[in-house]
């Protein structure tokens, strides 16, 4: 590969195509030359000389200065948002919006955010525990089962907390004291860093350690707790996860070792002596109102393509990938199960571009790819059918807010996700919900007796052609 040099040490900005050099390293000596006939690489344009990597972000002790907070609006770094506690979702994330530099200006993301509902169906058919399959947000919710979290174990020392208010059931105010905290996080990760040692006579490094900013919140609902985190990056991305933790439901059992089990109607794992830990499952869907820039978006398929290399006097390649990309036109198609085919999920807006005329959006990194796999007709399933897809995107519903439906508790199945998108809508250029589910198949081991380590899954959402260029670099 060829490069131009000449202004700056990011050489790999400037490939020159079409141009191949081929060198004898023993005689030092170019052997051959070759150039692609019709076509001048050079620079039509005067480059001004600033390099590449012009700034940079030196690492400092985190702290909570960085933080401002009126009322519940929160503002670090290029973020601003509105952090709430809600009785039923728990922590809401809304109106958040990035701040760009070149175009001085905040722009919308996310309209609203929060867990929407969970599925907790554990495996075992007996007669003791069959019904023991929960929705926890709809039934118990989130909010209601608040923990007021622990410095030093559930937030680090420089976090702020915001108390949690709700209505109890005479009407009266509840407060949860610290039911969020809001702290700065580096824990060891880069930004983005670059050596260089291409330059003659030179090694150049630049980088920036990554310092974010991460909401979160603990729900404790009888046995287990989810540690709820939201995270925002100077790089535009708001990383969504949740960690599992505390005690799994235990059965208890004649056996004392795996040598006495004898019969197939054990539903988990021996993980101590007559004390056996069920499998279940964790699904949390959570509800996405995305507003990339503007209210009017469409959702984008991006599909890796092999490609069979046509022109084998041009290359001796045989093959090689390109993106195709599709753009989902209703809701019914915009059910979506992942991992079955190499491809990658934008929110877009169809309406702007960026300067030089890629159309604005954010890309949905999504986790492991898990989705129910109990039967259509098993109670448990009908009442959360939505869980059989691990996306869905439908078109934004004020009364729409709940997966499992309005009424969770000992609902049929009538309402909620699965039953609003056979409507099955037009989604392209509209104000679009995303609902995206993190799944987590548990089988448990002697390591979660008697109380598990964290279990972690999520999602990430980063920008996609949102920006004219890095926004950690100042423009």
């Amino acid at each position: 590969m060829c490069y131009y040099l000449d202004g700056t040490v990011n050489m790999y900005m400037r490939p020159i195509e079409g141009i191949s050099v081929t060198v004898d390293l023993d005689e030092m000596k170019i052997t051959a030359f070759r150039k692609r006939p019709g076509h001048d690489y050079r620079e039509t344009q005067v480059c001004t000389t600033q390099e590449f990597f012009n700034q940079v972000s030196h690492w400092k002790e985190i702290s909570n200065t960085n933080i401002r907070i009126e009322g519940n609006e929160v503002s670090w770094g290029n973020w601003k948002f509105h952090a709430a506690f809600n009785a039923r979702a728990g922590m809401i994330i809304s109106t958040a919006s990035v701040f760009d530099a070149r175009k001085n200006m905040f722009r919308s993301v996310l309209y609203r955010g929060h867990v929407s509902e969970t599925f907790v169906p554990y495996m075992d058919p007996s007669r003791e525990w069959y019904y023991r399959t929960f929705l926890d947000v709809g039934e118990f919710g989130f909010g209601r089962s608040a923990s007021s979290l622990v410095a030093l174990i559930d937030c680090p020392s420089n976090a702020v907390y915001m108390d949690g208010y709700m209505a109890g059931v005479d009407g009266s105010t509840l407060k949860v004291p610290r039911a969020i905290c809001i702290f700065e996080s580096y824990a060891g990760n880069v930004a983005w860093r670059h050596t260089e040692v291409g330059v003659p006579g030179k090694l150049i490094f630049k980088g920036e350690a990554e310092i974010n900013l991460v909401v979160r919140m603990v729900a404790t609902v009888g046995n287990y707790d989810y540690i709820l985190d939201w995270q925002f990056k100077k790089s535009g991305s708001i990383k969504v996860g949740v960690s599992l933790s505390g005690v799994p439901q235990m059965k208890a059992t004649n056996f004392t070792t795996t040598d006495h089990i004898s019969t197939s109607d054990i539903y988990g794992t021996l993980v101590a002596e007559n004390t056996i830990a069920n499998n279940h499952d964790h699904f949390l869907t959570y509800y996405l109102d995305l507003d990339i820039d503007g209210t009017s978006n469409s959702l984008v398929k991006s599909k890796l393509r092999t490609v069979r290399a046509k022109a084998s006097h041009i290359s001796p390649r045989k093959s090689y990938w390109q993106v195709v990309q599709e753009t989902v036109k209703t809701e019914g198609d915009a059910r979506i199960r992942l991992g079955l085919e190499p491809e990658e999920l934008f929110i877009m807006n169809p309406n702007k571009k960026t300067k030089i005329g890629n159309h604005i959006s954010y890309r949905l990194v999504t986790g492991k790819p898990a989705i129910s796999l109990l039967v259509d007709n098993d109670y448990p399933q009908v009442r959360a059918s939505y869980t059989k897809y691990q996306m869905w995107v439908t078109c934004y519903n004020k009364t729409e807010r709940w997966a499992g439906g309005f009424y969770a508790d000992r609902s049929h199945g009538d309402d909620g996700l699965a039953t609003w998108s056979r409507r099955n809508e037009a989604i392209v250029n509209k104000d679009l919900v995303v609902w995206y589910t993190v799944g987590i198949h548990h089988s448990p081991c002697q390591e979660d007796f008697p109380v598990m380590p964290t279990l972690y899954d999520g999602f990430e959402l980063t920008p996609a052609n949102f920006f004219e260029k890095n926004p950690l670099l100042k423009p």
